[in-house]
């Protein structure tokens, strides 16, 4: 696959207003021919100081019956996304175009390059995890970490059960709220079986709802409540990250930086 790191090194050939020469960035060329695009990478010439530089030549990666243009804007910092799409094309090659107009091409597009990484979260209410990372892989923030993510969500109301863990998830009975009265069936973790133990002792049968219980793919990312339980390493047999439930987009980011580099080293 060669799908350029930097839109910058992507040039766009309609005219030849200085000649054979290229500006000094430009690695590869995308050309217009009456047929279609085609995809060209540079040979640099001797001339290698100055703004426009001569060039000894160029090779076609991708002829005009191999490439074709995605019709819509999209963020080119995306990367994963836009290896999906490429692929989707149909074509060998697929040249998108920014939202600030920069262009960028994907060529034999392969995710097997990327890294998987797991997520593991639960809903109601917001799955903030799971929903961040999806906002900032949209923004763009993981385009040097050359990652794909697998979304894994469980859905608690799914659980039959009587009591919920809080309010803010829309339950009309839960644990923060209303008084208990022995033998119900909670949907909890850990902190709720604690808190079930201090407030009204035991008789009660509670089912995990903690995203940590639910990995069994590594490396991963989890969400827990547990502040002890942050950070990057083994956790139940299983390489990973967790962050706590109420990490910010930063501490999201930092975690999944973090754990992928941890990961790699390991490998």
């Amino acid at each position: 696959m060669i799908f350029p790191r930097l839109c910058k090194e992507v040039g766009y050939a309609s005219t030849r207003p200085c000649g054979d020469q290229v500006y000094f960035l430009s690695r590869y060329l995308i050309h217009e021919t009456g047929q279609g695009h085609e995809v060209l990478e540079v040979i640099p010439g001797p001339r290698q100081n100055g703004l426009m530089r001569t060039i000894a030549g160029t090779r076609v990666l991708a002829g005009a019956g191999e490439v074709s243009r995605y019709p819509e804007k999209v963020q080119l910092q995306n990367r994963a996304q836009l290896v999906r799409l490429a692929r989707e094309s149909g074509s060998r090659c697929t040249i998108f175009t920014g939202r600030d107009e920069h262009l960028t091409f994907v060529l034999d597009p392969d995710l097997s390059t990327f890294q998987t990484l797991s997520v593991y979260d639960v809903t109601p209410p917001r799955p903030s995890l799971s929903a961040t990372i999806r906002e900032l892989e949209e923004a763009g923030m993981f385009a040097e970490l050359d990652v794909v993510f697998e979304h894994t969500l469980r859905d608690i109301s799914q659980i039959d059960a009587d009591v919920y863990p809080c309010r803010a998830s829309g339950f009309l009975r839960t644990l923060d709220a209303d008084l208990l009265l022995g033998g119900e069936r909670v949907a909890g973790c850990l902190t709720a079986r604690e808190l079930l133990n201090e407030c009204y002792g035991e008789g009660f049968l509670v089912s995990d709802i903690c995203p940590l219980s639910m990995v069994v793919e590594e490396p991963f990312i989890a969400r827990c409540c547990r502040k002890e339980r942050e950070g990057t390493g083994i956790h139940g047999g299983r390489f990973g990250t967790v962050v706590h439930w109420g990490a910010t987009p930063y501490e999201i980011f930092c975690a999944v930086k973090d754990v992928l580099a941890s990961w790699r080293e390991r490998q």
